[in-house]
């Protein structure tokens, strides 16, 4: 018996005593899978549970998503970053609309179609929501099977990823797979775990791991070597008019896309090159003391970016009609309740003192 089916009973019978508390598991419809699914890509378990449910009392259903405005539908996302999850979930939600009277359908293969909606998503839907006997393979399962085997492939490999899905759905129960898929969901998370020593002495599949028996738990799963990520450097200003603060609305394709950010150019500036920069960037802006305030240096990290950021702050005297229509100023309440600005930001509370 391949150790893949082998494994089945022993990991139903340990979930259904240990599996973890979940909001989105007190009531798995489709919506509240896809949801909840989309938010835990990148995400950890604990910093989603309040968004999901914040997101769900504003957004009950595929409807209300389809049609949120955008910049209320980022302002929900905020926090959870990798925004395009967000567009496209709304995106999706439109297309369920149009296509299947609102609700997600539940066919394997007419889920995958939909705009940000990948093998994974479109497994756990299929299982959990619909009891299809479809596997729902991440990084999770896909280490967990790597050392139940004792396997020394590259899991990062898409030919080792689909080999792995192929012999999976050969052998998913057919009534139990949301179940089994969730329970190797937990395994991974609490039990074989990623970094860190794994709990070996609490799992179900112990007696069946190639990686336990042969004490190599520590060396698998391979994976090859990831690109150095790039870094970027930066300059971002804080300006201030009568209690506002200035926003730039970015362009709607890109990294951070349609979100707002502070002003910001390219490299890490002296004061006074920063000074020059920004005459150059919004020369109808004028300095009301003539001065720029260093403030404290900021790093963020995307998936293959590392932004170094300079800030200074400044406040500033401008007629509104002379900026640009992707310029806003905002005061603290709109700030907070309604512009989308990315954690990369999120080291300044520019209000905590005024400019």
């Amino acid at each position: 018996m391949d150790r893949l089916e082998e494994m089945i009973p022993y990991l139903l019978h340990w979930y259904r005593y240990n599996a973890r508390v979940l909001p989105w598991r007190e009531d798995p419809s489709a919506y509240h899978v896809w949801i909840s699914e989309i938010m835990l890509q990148q995400t950890r378990v604990e910093a989603v549970r309040s968004y999901y449910q914040r997101f769900l009392a504003e957004l009950p259903d595929i409807r209300a998503l389809a049609e949120c405005p955008d910049d209320r539908l980022m302002k929900l996302w905020e926090g959870l970053g990798y925004y395009s999850r967000c567009r496209n979930l709304k995106k999706a939600a439109q297309l369920v609309c149009e296509q299947y009277g609102g609700e997600l359908p539940a066919d394997y293969k007419k889920l995958r179609e939909l705009p940000g909606i990948g093998d994974y998503t479109a497994g756990a839907v299929s299982s959990i929501a619909f009891g299809l006997p479809e596997p729902a393979v991440d990084g999770n399962l896909l280490r967990v099977c790597a050392r139940l085997t004792g396997s020394r492939e590259d899991i990062l490999s898409p030919a080792v990823k689909k080999n792995l899905t192929e012999r999976l759905r050969a052998v998913m129960p057919e009534r139990e797979s949301g179940a089994l898929n969730q329970a190797l969901m937990d395994l991974g998370a609490c039990i074989c775990l990623p970094n860190g020593t794994p709990h070996c002495e609490d799992c179900p599949l112990m007696h069946l791991c190639v990686a336990f028996s042969e004490g190599t738990v520590s060396e698998i799963p391979v994976r090859a070597a990831k690109k150095e990520r790039r870094t970027e450097k930066r300059t971002v200003f804080l300006l201030f008019r009568e209690g506002r603060v200035l926003l730039h609305k970015r362009p709607e394709k890109g990294l951070l896309a349609g979100l707002y950010e502070f002003p910001n150019v390219s490299g890490a500036l002296t004061a006074k090159a920063a000074k020059e920069a920004l005459k150059e960037l919004l020369p109808m802006l004028s300095l009301t003391d003539g001065k720029l305030k260093k403030e404290e240096d900021a790093v963020h990290i995307f998936t293959h970016i590392k932004w170094e950021m300079k800030a200074y702050r400044g406040t500033v005297s401008a007629e509104d009609s002379a900026l640009s229509e992707d310029y806003i100023w905002v005061d603290e309440n709109a700030f907070k309740a309604e512009c989308s600005v990315p954690s990369a930001f999120g080291k300044w509370d520019v209000f905590s003192k005024k400019g």
